[in-house]
């Protein structure tokens, strides 16, 4: 991200979000973001995901601009380029573990077989440690288990990077531990990530921490040139 800018405008009123961010993020970090709410972490998190555009400014990803996407174009970089993980998990009721871990495979454009798509979800169940919740339903798991299943679906279509939301806010402190354990586990076996927290205690177990104050980055890694 360079000169990243983000203005919410109504008749009335021009709130400045995000002002002049600028972000890189390499393959195998673990970033964190934290600041007091209302200081545009959710913001930041959704232009990553890119749920939302700037309103100034650049964004590469692998060295492509996605600065100016139309919504199918940034919804197909979505898909195959990023996993999302949010406080609310998300998960299905109605269908079992397997199958919400899944979903992600069956709606990409690249069809995959049936056998392709069980080896896939079982390695993703294995590496959160939930291979023995496969069948049951969502709604028949503790919220810290629910987590892990929102871990391994994100994790399915092998994305560059997992932007994660307050992962812990809806567990307990023993449930959240264990899921910012396996976020680390992750990460310690190569997988990128950027998180959002409130809990400073989290923020510290990322290897880059950012805080954000009134939009803007008060702490941040040097800046490399994207390629």
């Amino acid at each position: 991200m360079k000169n990243i800018s983000k203005i919410f405008e109504t008749e009335e009123l021009e709130t400045h979000a995000l002002k002049d961010i600028d972000l890189t993020i390499n393959a195998g970090d673990y970033v964190s973001i934290s600041g007091p709410s209302g200081c545009g972490k959710s913001t930041l998190l959704s232009l990553l995901g890119l749920l939302d555009m700037p309103s100034g400014g650049q964004y590469f990803i692998e060295g492509n601009n996605v600065t100016d996407l139309s919504l199918d174009q940034a919804a197909e970089i979505r898909n195959s380029k990023i996993g999302f993980i949010f406080q609310s998990f998300n998960l299905i009721d109605e269908l079992s573990v397997f199958d919400n871990v899944a979903l992600p495979l069956r709606y990409k454009t690249e069809k995959l077989s049936d056998a392709e798509i069980k080896t896939r979800v079982s390695e993703c169940l294995e590496s959160v440690g939930m291979s023995h919740r496969v069948s049951h339903k969502p709604n028949q798991l503790s919220g810290g288990q629910q987590q892990r299943i929102a871990i391994a679906r994100a994790l399915v279509a092998n994305p560059a990077i997992l932007l994660v939301d307050e992962p812990t806010g809806n567990l307990d402190s023993k449930s959240g531990d264990r899921v910012m354990d396996v976020l680390e586990e992750l990460n310690n076996k190569g997988t990128t990530i950027c998180m959002v927290t409130h809990d400073p205690r989290y923020a510290d177990m990322a290897k880059t921490k950012l805080k954000l104050l009134d939009g803007a980055i008060l702490s941040a890694p040097k800046i490399q040139e994207a390629v």
